[in-house]
């Protein structure tokens, strides 16, 4: 069998900016949740079977004590956060299994799932559906664990992470803990760019293992002293937006993967979907289940 991990924040926003919005008799914004519900619901029709959707029930998580500058939602709209508990309700009533992350994110609920699948030997292969790049670190050379961005049809795999970045999947967090990630909220190091980081990860792997003497570097590395000076200089913070970066696998997800396989709607899953205005999603369902 495959699995299928679905980052579900991602794609509710992918569909509130990519869908026209609906207003339910509530006055209610429920636009991106309608279209995530029909789209895993299409996953299904194509023939997935067992599927997991990851969500950030809250917005913060332990990152936010480790680094005061860490994402913590208070430049998001308010229309879209007020959609995040009902997707997981809808989800949840269409019959599929959603990991709700409070501790943690859904990044790492989706790291910890594809990790606990493949122990099971009747998993063929567990797909990752996000094109985020720090769940680059969670591939493996055997393609057991890949990625896949499902608005452009494309495969990443472990040799893609490498082709892309320069570095292996390994060293991702290393790699984000020196050129930063804005999209988290954490700058990285002040000089160091992609080129620098790639180049010395491609040799070092790790941060720790980046020699002081930075005569090692030359000539790969342009500008060698003066990084090596801000490395030295910021290696605790270095060393912290690595651990930002990190993949917890500690995140609570299923027990089987027998939890995963879609099996049809819960008894009440009408009624929820008719406070979303999803007549066609109710009959769709229908059809699915009586297949």
């Amino acid at each position: 069998m495959n699995i299928h991990l679905i980052d579900g924040t991602y794609e509710l926003f992918r569909y509130f900016f990519g869908t026209p919005s609906h207003i339910n008799d509530e006055g209610r914004e429920v636009g991106a949740v309608r279209a995530v519900a029909n789209s895993m619901l299409t996953m299904v029709q194509q023939g997935a079977t067992h599927i997991g959707i990851a969500t950030d029930h809250v917005i913060t998580s332990f990152r936010n004590e480790l680094y005061d500058g860490y994402k913590d939602g208070s430049d998001l709209d308010p229309v879209i956060l007020g959609q995040f508990i009902l997707l997981e309700e809808v989800l949840e009533a269409i019959g599929f299994t959603v990991f709700p992350m409070v501790e943690y994110e859904a990044d790492d609920g989706l790291g910890a799932a594809a990790r606990e699948a493949i122990k099971n030997p009747q998993v063929k292969q567990v797909i990752i559906c996000t094109p985020d790049k720090d769940l680059g670190q969670c591939l493996t050379p055997d393609e057991k664990i890949i990625q896949y961005d499902r608005r452009k049809q494309e495969r990443i795999t472990y040799e893609t992470v490498i082709e892309k970045f320069g570095v292996s999947p390994e060293s991702i967090p290393d790699y984000l803990g020196l050129v930063g990630d804005t999209a988290d909220g954490f700058p990285g190091l002040k000089g160091w760019g992609a080129k620098s980081a790639s180049t010395l990860l491609a040799h070092y792997q790790h941060i720790e293992q980046i020699p002081n003497d930075c005569t090692e570097w030359e000539p790969q590395v342009r500008s060698a002293a003066k990084l090596s000076q801000t490395l030295n200089n910021d290696y605790d913070l270095a060393l912290l937006f690595k651990l930002v970066a990190t993949i917890d696998y500690d995140a609570q997800t299923f027990e089987t993967v027998d939890e995963l396989e879609w099996k049809g709607p819960k008894d009440n899953f009408s009624k929820i979907l008719e406070q979303i205005d999803a007549k066609r999603l109710i009959d769709k369902i229908t059809r699915l289940a009586q297949r």
